[in-house]
């Protein structure tokens, strides 16, 4: 019996498996960096990797301590692999392993919690699988795991010690208790303290409510697993606090956490009720299976408050906690993003399977849910139907001809083509009243994104970044004696990251002309692989179409060396701009660069 167990549970560890390699690592690296950000963090890891500081991100020549270094650790390692540009053309697979791998170990921890402590009593398949692609078929989950960002890393080490926490407290074995507080330190060392604090709020929200919470928490071992999360998470932070002081502490600490926390950062000023919208996107097209698992996960809480709950079997009652957590800790601050959903995508991919389990014998509110679903799924064909309408909305400066472009590569017709099959198939199967239509759909919907998602991101990636990777190229074959490299208008990290120069980042207004004017004398940057020659007479451009026409940019002397998309690359004399310069500032106008920190991305 131990062995078909056994050999059940590897069977059901080889099929989430292949489903997570497919959706998180099969294309990983046929597509270049997509701006603003990731290439930040990209670049941030190649440097580590190529001048062997591994204890400071620096990108372009400036401090970036916008996140711990996990993430440009995982990232420095991949680059320093043999051979990696060759096997890496684009420099992506090492950016985004880290994400994709996370994703992938979250996604296999969370098939097998649920196989391991099956909460209706019948070990089966069928619901495992269901709660891990919940997870990995998110919308939010797919987008972001294979993004060079941490999002991802967060999102899964940090699921990762949640799920081995509950599965400690469960367990009436001897086990290990070092493991979730070795993944929590991990988290830690992703994106900061936000990591421990979640813990903290899912932990002590659910040992609240459970009458056996010391017994509970005895089982996670806290003081020594504290030592352990404390070993692993804060020497770096010692390290560089000794090593770059206050503008660590104020840009890391001050900036990056508590003023995200406490004031709008880059806009982003969503309202209190932010993550409802987040919570119902992020689980399309199965967002009812999502509202009915946290309604029957609300009456296990209720009952275990009246009667108590064997642990093993409060796996629900956890994740409604974990939910909430997150909801309500990202909801009082005061920026807000989508990718700070991200931590409780595991825990409602569980509920999800909550409501797929408890659905097998109600078929009056199986018809329902049903209903709603499939009225879902008719919105989005009949979206897709009427897109010639709505195309033509897209406004994107970089890709002008987006909405033309997409209906002549055939994206469109496919998309139509699987949504309304999509659609079909689940009136089908609600008319033969399967149990199992959630699965089925999960499955089909596998096969869906397989199908539409590589053309949309080579589409993506010729139209928006091959014009960035080829003015690139242009920039190493046509620089002469070290010439200093600029940007102007629209800014693009990515020139940084496949040049590997010191770029200066500048707007189109007449106030960068004078900031560039004045950076050239007074912010010398080092690049650790080839300094720029300042003192060179000439200095390389990239603009963009928009920013060439405005007047005075055009009127400067420059040499058109050529044309990438909307990118235009010049080469302009100093002494031309300098020229300029000093009759904008005899107009009134004054440099304010110092203050702009037009590089803050």
């Amino acid at each position: 019996m131990l062995i078909i167990k056994s050999k059940k549970r590897l069977l059901n560890f080889l099929v989430i498996l292949i489903f997570g390699i497919i959706i998180f690592i099969l294309g990983l690296g046929s597509t270049g960096l997509v701006d603003e950000t990731p290439p930040l963090f990209a670049a941030a890891g190649k440097a580590m990797s190529e001048s062997g500081d591994w204890l400071t991100p620096k990108v372009n020549g400036i401090f970036r301590f916008d996140k711990p270094p996990l993430i440009y650790w995982l990232m420095g390692l991949f680059y320093s692999m043999p051979n990696n540009e060759v096997w890496d053309s684009f420099g992506t697979i090492s950016a985004r392993l880290p994400s994709a791998l996370a994703s992938l170990f979250l996604m296999l921890m969370i098939g097998d919690t649920i196989y391991c402590w099956p909460q209706n009593g019948e070990r089966k398949l069928a619901t495992p699988i269901v709660a891990s692609l919940g997870f990995a078929l998110s919308p939010l989950i797919i987008v972001w795991s294979r993004t060079a960002v941490s999002d991802a890393l967060l999102c899964g080490t940090l699921g990762i010690s949640l799920l081995l926490f509950w599965r400690r407290m469960a367990s009436n074995k001897k086990g290990n208790c070092i493991s979730p507080w070795f993944f929590l330190g991990l988290a830690i060392l992703t994106k900061g303290p936000v990591a421990f604090v979640l813990a903290a709020l899912t932990l002590s929200s659910f040992l609240l409510i459970q009458k056996d919470w010391k017994n509970l928490l005895d089982k996670i071992k806290p003081k020594r697993g504290l030592l352990v999360t404390v070993l692993i998470s804060l020497p770096w932070y010692f390290l560089e606090l000794i090593k770059e002081g206050k503008p660590f502490w104020d840009s890391f600490f001050g900036y990056h956490n508590f003023q995200r926390y406490t004031s709008v950062v880059n806009n982003h000023a969503e309202p209190f009720w932010f993550f409802f919208y987040v919570m119902i996107i992020g689980s399309l097209p199965f967002t009812p299976f999502l509202l009915h698992g946290i309604f029957e996960a609300f009456k296990d809480l209720i009952n275990s408050l009246k009667k108590g709950c064997i642990p093993s079997e409060s796996l629900f009652i956890y994740c409604l906690c974990w939910l909430g957590s997150v909801f309500i800790f990202f909801s009082i601050s005061a920026t807000k993003l989508p990718s700070y959903w991200l931590p409780s995508i595991p825990a409602a991919a569980i509920l999800i399977s909550n409501s797929f389990a408890k659905l097998q014998n109600r078929k009056k509110t199986f018809s329902s849910l049903w209903i709603i679903n499939l009225l879902i799924l008719l919105g989005f064909s009949i979206a897709l139907f009427l897109s010639n309408f709505w195309l033509n909305t897209i406004n994107d400066p970089e890709m002008p001809n987006l909405a033309s472009n997409l209906l002549s590569s055939g994206i469109i017709l496919k998309a139509r083509m699987f949504f309304f099959s999509f659609t079909f198939v689940g009136l089908v199967l609600f008319f033969f009243r399967s149990q199992k239509i959630l699965l089925y759909l999960q499955v089909l919907l596998f096969l869906g994104q397989a199908f539409l998602m590589p053309p949309i991101r080579k589409l993506a990636d010729t139209y928006r970044q091959l014009p960035l990777r080829n003015i690139s190229k242009q920039i190493l074959n046509t620089r002469q004696g070290g010439e200093t490299l600029a940007m102007i208008g629209i800014r693009k990290p990515s020139l940084h990251f496949y040049t590997k120069q010191i770029v200066f980042y500048e707007s189109s207004s007449k106030e960068g002309i004078l900031n560039l004017f004045e950076r050239f004398n007074s912010d010398r940057r080092i690049n650790f692989q080839d300094e720029p020659n300042y003192d060179n007479e000439y200095f390389l451009v990239v603009i963009d179409k928009y920013s060439s026409r405005e007047e005075h940019w055009s009127n400067i002397n420059h040499q058109k060396l050529g044309s990438h998309g909307i990118y235009n690359l010049w080469r302009i004399k100093k002494s031309d701009l300098n020229a300029q310069a000093t009759d904008l500032l005899s107009s009134g106008f004054e440099a304010n660069w110092r203050n702009k920190q037009v590089e803050k991305f």
